[in-house]
């Protein structure tokens, strides 16, 4: 194993219950570290790092930090805690060293074969489907993924087997503070600009985050996304050893999609591998899914799994919490939940339900996420909504974000071309998804925010019917 880094020997992680930070714990806490952290709530996270040991705050205040028997040897925070925070202005008067999540999450890569799996779309499903493809060839990695693996109910995992896979986040640029030696690219789509600013600087820190690929490293992309082609020709033209994938490409080292088949649960992609056909059959559905299952395929293959274990693998993938999750049946409509927050992923995932819904139709419920993403791209949401047949569109949740003049859901709704709904009461949202919903029909909540909570209500609805 290797060794932990003395700053993390002692940690205390503000917002312990977040997706990512609750990753680190658990490969903090699996690594023998002594953990300690706050969240604003009790939470399914909290209650799992719990029984694993940690030592747990709900709410937040400078009083956790002395509480504590020794005092941390570094505090952990995400771009999403303010300077304000009690606990961090605590840590920082009591002069203890404060450490981003990515740098936390570097310094565990330390002594590992590093894939970090980067993108505007599909870096979760990316990760988990090559996490699980290498489990699969008993290869054991260590990885830190923004989701729960169906499998195995976790975001993270500390490994024997010397490879760390990693979804590397570029919503705050933090990603930058990665060196991995696999590299994968899936696109690379304006977005996060409340960050970011433009997107001539939002494709910047891509470029960057690719010049931070070891020598001798393998930067994968996209060949059919143009802006993750034009990342890769950038890259070659600074001697970075490249490879793509897609139904565009033709270089030697190339691997080329030459057919798709949709199947209800699934589909299978066929492709051309060092001059042979390969079928990668996976259990989830959409092109969008399959070109991630290659994007796996071949980051598997750099680390030095063999073809046929990764392509069982990846056959064996059962999906990521909140990635066109199911949750349940009544009345012969069936739900599902999926995180889709951007109009490009909301329109793949609706042209993927679509062959999933069959015959039936499909109702969507949308959340928009951010009032900067909806303003900035309300009229493509409305287009990508509207390849459904019946559409819910709620208020926006703000997450991070102060709510702006004029900008509600309505910004969507009132440019939707499909029967649709603007629902500003979230207390109504489910009784009127049932009620549009008909036997034989798919219902859907989207979106980065609550309307996860939605499913479970909908579901009681229909069985009321």
């Amino acid at each position: 194993m290797p060794e932990l880094p003395e700053e993390l020997r002692r940690a205390h992680l503000i917002g312990i219950g977040g997706a990512g930070m609750s990753g680190i714990a658990r490969i903090l806490l699996a690594r023998g570290a002594f953990v300690s952290g706050s969240d604003a709530k009790e939470s399914r996270a909290l209650l799992s790092l719990r029984a694993q040991g940690a030592e747990l705050f709900v709410g937040q205040s400078a009083s956790n930090l002395s509480a504590l028997s020794e005092p941390p040897s570094a505090v952990v925070v995400s771009t999403a805690i303010k300077e304000t925070n009690p606990e961090l202005a605590a840590a920082r008067a009591a002069g203890i060293p404060v450490l981003h999540r990515a740098q936390a999450l570097a310094g565990l890569m330390a002594g590992h074969r590093v894939a970090c799996i980067a993108g505007t779309h599909g870096k979760t499903s990316t990760t988990s489907m090559l996490t699980v493809a290498l489990q699969h060839c008993r290869l054991d990695p260590s990885f830190a993924i923004g989701g729960d693996l169906n499998e195995s109910g976790a975001n993270a995992h500390h490994g024997e087997g010397g490879l760390f896979v990693a979804e590397a986040d570029e919503s705050d640029g933090s990603f930058l503070t990665y060196s991995p030696s696999v590299a994968v690219v899936t696109n690379v789509e304006p977005d996060h600009l409340d960050h970011h600013g433009t997107a001539e600087a939002y494709t910047k820190v891509f470029s960057d985050f690719v010049g931070r690929i070891e020598p001798g490293g393998l930067l994968i992309v996209c060949g059919d996304d143009e802006g993750a082609e034009a990342l890769g020709d950038e890259a070659e033209k600074r001697g970075l050893r490249v490879q793509r994938y897609g139904r565009e490409v033709g270089g030697v080292d190339d691997v080329r999609i030459t057919s798709y088949e949709p199947l209800p649960d699934g589909g299978i992609v066929r492709i051309a591998l060092r001059g042979e056909p390969v079928d990668v059959r996976v259990a989830v559905p959409g092109e969008h899914m399959a070109l991630n299952a290659v994007a796996a395929l071949l980051a598997g293959l750099e680390l030095g799994a063999p073809v046929p274990g990764l392509v069982a693998g990846l056959a064996a993938f059962g999906g990521v919490r909140r990635r066109f999750e199911f949750k349940g049946r009544a009345g012969d409509v069936r739900v599902y939940d999926d995180y889709a927050h951007h109009p490009t992923e909301v329109a793949a995932q609706l042209r993927a339900v679509r062959t999933a819904a069959g015959s039936g139709r499909v109702v969507v419920v949308f959340q928009p996420h951010l009032y900067s993403r909806t303003k900035t791209f309300s009229a493509e949401f409305a287009a990508a909504l509207s390849l459904a047949d019946e559409v819910v569109v709620l208020d926006v949740y703000g997450a991070r974000e102060e709510p702006e003049p004029g900008v509600t859901g309505a910004l969507i709704a009132d440019q939707v071309t499909a029967p649709v709904h603007y629902e500003p009461a979230f207390d109504v949202a489910a009784p009127l998804a049932a009620g549009l919903a008909k036997p034989g029909d798919l219902v859907v909540t989207m979106g980065a925010g609550d309307v996860t909570q939605l499913g479970p209500e909908i579901l009681a609805e229909l069985d009321k019917r």
